[in-house]
Parts: C-alpha cells; structure tokens; sequence
C-alpha cells in the first residue's frame, strides 16, 4: 500500500458523487493512517472558503464539513493557485489549515516515492 495518497477533485457541486467521493476516500485514507494530501481544483475550490462545504448535500454521503475536518486533522488541504484567483480567493479567504499552492508543488507531491495519486 502506499504510504502518502494525493488526491485532486476536480468537481465540486456540479458533479456531487464524484465530489464526495473524493474527501470520503481522503477522511478514510487519513483515518488509516495514510498520509494524504488532498487538492482542491476547479469547482472544489470553493470548499475551501468557511461556510461553503455546509450547503453541500448529497443524500447518504458523509456531511463535507465533517470529510474536511478529518482530513485537516492529519492531512493536508491545498486549493490549487490558478483556481484561487479565479475565483478571486486569497490565503486571508480559507479555512484555517488551508494553503494555496500551484502545480509545482502537486506534481511534487504526486511523483514522491511510495505514493498514489487519484484524480476525481
């Protein structure tokens, strides 16, 4: 298995079972003990701003803020650079324990030894 799992969601309310799939697979992942970094792109980056996971609903899913605040707890959460200023977000914007950082650093991160990435 792989130590550190890099996960980016793409889709964010206008794709929701992809969405919650995405933070389910890294609340779990972190839950195990896998190290996980979870990227925020496209339509996610607005679960990076307080208040915007709680309006997210999907029937039988996890609720997203819990997801996200379990990741926080022993993960890491990025909002993708490019994403953030289109959508003019700033770091003063996020949650706490948020950062924005480019692709750069997601590539990275994804091309570490003994890691899996997964794009949803």
């Amino acid at each position: 298995m792989a130590k550190k799992l890099v996960i980016k969601v793409t889709a964010g309310a206008d794709a929701p079972e992809r969405c919650s799939q995405a933070f389910t697979v890294a609340a779990v992942a972190v839950a195990s003990g896998v190290e996980v970094s979870l990227w925020l792109t496209g339509e996610s980056s607005w679960f990076a701003l307080p208040g915007r996971a709680a309006e997210f609903e999907l029937p039988h899913a996890a609720p997203l803020p819990d997801l996200i605040e379990s990741v926080l707890t022993a993960g890491r959460i990025t909002l993708c650079t490019q994403c953030a200023a289109r959508r003019e977000i700033t770091e003063k914007d996020v949650l706490e324990g948020v950062r924005i950082a480019g692709a750069q650093v997601f590539v990275q991160e994804a091309l570490g030894d003994e890691t899996q990435a997964l794009v949803y």
